[in-house]
């Protein structure tokens, strides 16, 4: 979903900027939006395994580069580095806007259903540029991510919080309701869920993904994406049963390094791509 820029991942640090070292790590998990100390784990978590591509130390010399025309063509690597080692009932889930593109390809790899999960950045007052933390809904239930270092040091309080909070699930599920058209969501419980983006730049907006997803009940939960920073991939592992990523670069600078083509993808073509998927079912 690195393309959406209204739907970007949190930050974190010991003040507001738009990046840093291990957002994904330092954000925590919250059901809807009561406050918890900051040592809350998220609900559900599980240890992480398989890599399909080993994460190196971070700092160190060892790459592990890979290249992708665009991302269809991730797509189909992935889902063939994922087909004969995915779970018998499989669901991909991918994130928009450019994750969706890639977890068709994926899909259609696997013969498996496609949905969409929309993740909404929840930004600061005054600088909504800056991610205080981020939501993702499955169902009815909608979890939150928040990042205490931007919280803190933004002085933002509950009451602020849950504002914005509000306002960001309203356009949540207008996206749901415009991706998916009369398409009901996907059910998950004790189905196997293959989550898609297109790369893992923080891993924090695939952390809210995945704390959503485990309030589906699913059997097991993969993420799966065509290129990921070392440290995301590292810290994403800690809370899914499995990630696979094709490519970790120890000098990983952006998603798009991994693409020939990163043309931005378009509320079209997810609708197209879930449309399609629709139509194979």
């Amino acid at each position: 979903m690195h393309d959406d820029p209204a739907a970007g991942a949190p930050a974190a640090g010991s003040r507001p900027v738009a990046d840093g070292p291990d957002p994904a790590a330092r954000a925590r998990a919250v059901p809807d939006a009561e406050p918890r100390g900051p040592d809350s784990a998220a609900p559900g978590t599980h240890a992480g395994t398989a890599l399909a591509a080993s994460v190196p130390p971070v700092g160190s010399s060892r790459s592990a580069d890979r290249r992708f025309a665009d991302r269809r063509a991730a797509g189909r690597a992935l889902g063939k580095r994922l087909a004969g080692d995915t779970p018998g009932d499989p669901i991909v889930l991918g994130l928009p806007r450019g994750g969706v593109v890639v977890a068709a390809e994926v899909a259609t790899v696997l013969a498996a259903p496609l949905d969409v999960l929309v993740v909404r950045k929840l930004g600061l007052p005054g600088r909504p540029e800056l991610a205080m933390g981020a939501i993702a809904a499955v169902g009815n239930a909608v979890r939150t991510v928040r990042v205490d270092s931007v919280l803190t040091a933004a002085a933002i309080d509950v009451p602020v919080l849950e504002e914005v909070r509000q306002r960001e699930i309203g356009e949540l599920r207008r996206r749901e309701a415009a991706y998916r058209g009369d398409r009901p969501a996907a059910a998950l419980e004790g189905r196997d869920v293959v989550l898609v983006d297109d790369g893992l730049a923080t891993g924090a907006t695939m952390h809210v993904a995945v704390v959503a997803v485990r309030c589906g009940h699913p059997a097991s939960v993969t993420v799966a994406v065509p290129v990921g920073s070392p440290r995301a991939c590292a810290t994403i592992g800690l809370l899914v049963d499995r990630i696979v990523c094709l490519s970790i670069p120890t000098d990983f600078r952006a998603v798009g390094q991994a693409y020939d083509d990163f043309t931005q993808t378009s509320d079209d073509d997810v609708r197209t791509a879930l449309e399609a998927a629709g139509r194979r079912a």
